[in-house]
């Protein structure tokens, strides 16, 4: 996407105290995913050769998590939070014989965009500071910018007058050549007020080397930071508003706006209709022209066209709803693939299943998955029957076209076309319940 190769550094090794949690601030979740995977997943468009998280508090948690949201990225540790600049010096190793343009970015910022990042990786100039014209500059540092570019960042407590009336202001992201980061990081001093090193003065540096230095601008919003469980609310509030604002222009039909709620990597066809209050965790797909009744909850699932789910339904991870199914009320899917034409009305859960096309799910029907070590799986043929209120103790398999008796207890396969019936014989006790009920409706009166 650029010229030069693309790599990236995301910091992440705060404590964020004043989130007042044990939860590295990072891993607070925004769309459903941690706060990281935002920045990630943005820079992950501009294909980059290398991702490097510098992580320090609660590092292992951290690492994990990264692992699951982006397998190849790395984790290089900041032990001692000594400043921005110290933590990119910990990633550098990790960059060794990489040549091309550093991004830095922040695991608590999760709103800068793709074109914000490709203008910073294809920039001509030496250094890229990102900054944005602030409604409010308050105390942010100032960028003094000149014919030349960026002349310096001028830091809030050490800003007159004049300096402090510029509202265009550092966001703290930055991008350099590989090169220039390993030639001046270790000239940064630590002589302020907190003891740290801050990648602030890399343009500063580079200037007074004779490279060239300058600004990208972006709006303010991109530059959201998150401090406080507030600031989180906040964020989630812009997040959701941009998500449903997205959906609608691609053509989603939302019953009520407002009241559904998207992950980060939630992708909906369009002329698909999605009722109100339901709710995407992250990984699920919905295909153009499936619905999704009210009052649904959808994880890590995938619904073909022509689906239609709810409402009241529950879709965990890999549930895959094939064309045409029908997902009713109260219905909990996992780990299970529907063929087409599957229905599935009411008051049913299906774990670690296979459903053949065109069968038919009674109400009640449980498939017995987990017998308290391991996890079995269920197969059912096409165009079964599955009576109302069978339990199907897995491992187990019913075959095509087969049937199975209302309230049925299945334990052994059933093969093809035939009818399995695994339930007790009836006994009647003519007018026993009479005189049962009498009974204790004397002894309650005792």
């Amino acid at each position: 996407m650029t010229e030069k190769p693309v790599a990236l550094i995301v910091l992440a090794a705060g404590q964020g105290s004043r989130m007042q949690s044990d939860l590295p601030k990072v891993l607070h979740r925004l769309g459903g995913v941690p706060l990281v995977g935002h920045a990630l997943a943005t820079g992950r468009l501009l294909e980059p050769e290398a991702v490097i998280v510098v992580a320090g508090h609660g590092a292992e948690a951290v690492g994990k998590a990264v692992a699951k949201l982006d397998p190849e990225a790395r984790i290089a540790l900041q032990e001692e939070q000594l400043g921005t600049a110290h933590a990119v010096r910990q990633a550098l190793p990790l960059l060794d014989g990489f040549e091309g343009r550093v991004i830095v970015l922040y695991g608590d910022t999760p709103f800068i965009g793709e074109e914000t990042l490709a203008n910073l990786a294809s920039h001509a100039a030496d250094v890229v500071v990102l900054g944005f014209e602030a409604a409010d500059p308050g105390r942010y540092g100032r960028l003094v910018t000149g014919p030349e570019g960026l002349e310096r960042i001028v830091e809030y407590k050490d800003a007159d007058a004049v300096i402090r009336a510029i509202r265009l202001v550092n966001s703290g992201v930055l991008a350099a050549d590989a090169a220039l980061l390993r030639e001046f990081l270790p000239r940064i001093g630590n002589r302020n007020a907190a003891g740290e090193y801050y990648l602030t003065d890399i343009p500063e540096l580079a200037r007074a080397a004779g490279h060239r230095v300058e600004v990208v601008t972006c709006d303010e919003a991109e530059t959201l930071g998150i401090n406080t469980r507030a600031e989180l609310a906040q964020a989630e509030a812009a997040f959701q508003a941009r998500a449903r604002a997205r959906a609608l222009e691609d053509g989603v039909t939302l019953s009520d706006p407002a009241t559904v709620w998207f992950a980060l990597d939630t992708c909906i066809g369009r002329d698909a209709v999605i009722g109100q209050n339901v709710v995407f965790g992250p990984g699920v797909t919905v295909e153009s022209g499936a619905e999704i009744l009210p009052f649904c909850h959808l994880e890590g699932c995938h619904v073909s066209a022509g689906a239609t789910v709810g409402p009241f339904a529950r879709l965990r991870p890999g549930a895959e709803l094939g064309g045409d199914v029908h997902v009713g009320n109260f219905v909990e899917i996992k780990n299970s693939v529907l063929d087409e034409g599957v229905k599935v009305g009411h008051l049913t859960y299906l774990g670690d299943a296979h459903i053949g096309e065109a069968t038919n799910i009674g109400a009640g029907t449980i498939t017995c998955n987990y017998d308290g070590v391991g996890k079995h799986r269920t197969e059912i043929g096409p165009h079964a029957f599955i009576g109302s209120d069978t339990m199907l103790v897995a491992p187990v398999r019913v075959g095509a076209r087969a049937m199975t008796g209302s309230g049925s207890v299945i334990t052994e396969d059933v093969p093809d076309d035939a009818l399995a019936l695994g339930r007790a014989k009836q006994v009647t006790k003519p007018g026993l319940a009479t005189r049962l009920m009498q009974a204790l409706r004397q002894k309650k009166g005792n």
